[in-house]
């Protein structure tokens, strides 16, 4: 069967065609087809919004895919809100619930939902389903999610802790669980998806028990363009004192802090190529990186009473060993050892790195939440009737 993933960015969309077994597994080599449309809405690229990107890559696959056809389509959308714990079958009110949510993800929820509503009007009796970032965490405890604000502020506004990359998150710890061998139902971990966002997430009996990333993707850990926590009164002080309006703040925190903003590059790799060049500014951003992070697991590992294991993903924490080694050596007083030349070995497989007397094992586990998606929405697709 072929399933069609959606990944609809604030100015551009990114697919594949993914073809799932009929028991929810995939051949050897699942991808069918990709692409990616940028520049969505800017002037001068041709194409205007979401719904004649949508139109483009109908066209590429239609020369790709001939008479095959595709089943069912699955939306990576970013923001679920309190409501979608699940993944669900689109139906015109999920769509309008969407939009909805758009104040909690303005640049995101919107291109989603047009996407959505496009394949509605091209493809009428086609099953779509949406995966939220946000479900995964819907399980976690009142004290993790709510913040010490007013009361009205969460009943009124929704202000809360929701958190983000949940369908990752999900599938790294249902394949760390069982590369050691525990049910999944028993497993207590630290999941660290560190990619250009990155994000920490506290697993207690399978399932998200906090998070790092807050009410937007902005909060926690220190990312490729995204200062993570910050005190909030330098926000006020920067109002008051320097002139900042709100779209200058937003600018600031999410698109020239982090590693940019420290070190004048957001690509770690770069990052530490400089470092190990003797660059100031670069060593200063990967020493605040590391010590973040490793702050972020030894406090989760309190929160899950124990953790079983500490697994990296994502682009850094699946390819850069030299940041894994950096946060590690941190981690020593937990009892984490891990074996250099494991650190150092490439692969696709999911793997234990830590030495066989570390207090915690230390694995890295590939994501691939494509995969993840296009296997979510067979499985929703049908027990919904759709397929």
């Amino acid at each position: 069967m072929l399933i069609l993933v959606i990944n609809s960015g604030s100015s551009s969309l990114k697919y594949q065609v993914r073809e799932v077994n009929a028991d929810g597994t995939e051949p050897a080599d699942p991808v069918v087809a990709k692409g990616l449309v940028e520049r969505i809405g800017v002037p001068g690229s041709g194409i205007d919004n979401h719904v004649e990107a949508l139109e483009r890559v109908n066209e590429e696959l239609e020369e790709i895919l001939g008479d095959r056809q595709i089943a069912a389509a699955g939306h990576r959308v970013v923001h679920g809100g309190e409501r979608f714990k699940a993944p669900a079958l689109v139906t015109m009110e999920v769509i309008r619930a969407i939009e909805r949510l758009a104040p909690l993800a303005p640049l995101h929820n919107p291109a989603a939902a047009q996407g959505l509503r496009a394949i509605a009007d091209r493809w009428p009796d086609m099953p779509q389903v949406v995966v939220f970032d946000t479900s995964f965490h819907q399980t976690m405890p009142e004290e993790a999610w709510r913040y010490a604000l007013p009361d009205a502020l969460y009943t009124e506004n929704g202000i809360r802790r929701y958190g983000f990359h949940g369908t990752s998150h999900d599938l790294v710890t249902g394949i760390a669980a069982e590369t050691l061998g525990i049910d999944r139902d028993d497993f207590n971990a630290v999941i660290l998806h560190l990619g250009n966002g990155a994000s920490a997430t506290a697993i207690r009996g399978g399932r998200s028990v906090d998070t790092s990333m807050g009410y937007t993707p902005l909060a926690g850990l220190v990312m490729g363009t995204r200062s993570g926590d910050v005190d909030p009164s330098i926000i006020t002080h920067l109002i008051r004192n320097h002139h900042y309006d709100a779209e200058q703040m937003d600018r600031l925190l999410n698109n020239e802090s982090g590693l940019l903003g420290m070190s004048g590059n957001a690509d770690m790799r770069q990052v530490l190529d400089s470092a190990h060049a003797g660059h100031r500014r670069a060593r200063t951003a990967i020493k605040v990186a590391s010590y973040r992070l490793a702050k972020y697991v030894g406090g989760y590992h309190v929160a899950v009473g124990g953790a079983q294991a500490i697994v990296f993903t994502a682009g850094i924490g699946e390819n850069s060993a030299p940041f894994r080694a950096t946060v590690l050596d941190r981690l020593e007083p937990l009892g984490v050892e891990y074996d250099a030349e494991k650190n150092l070995e490439r692969s696709h497989a999911p793997r234990v790195i830590s030495t066989e007397e570390s207090a915690i094992p230390v694995l890295v586990v590939p994501t691939n939440e494509e995969m993840a998606i296009a296997q979510l929405t067979l499985k929703v697709a049908r027990q919904q009737g759709a397929l």
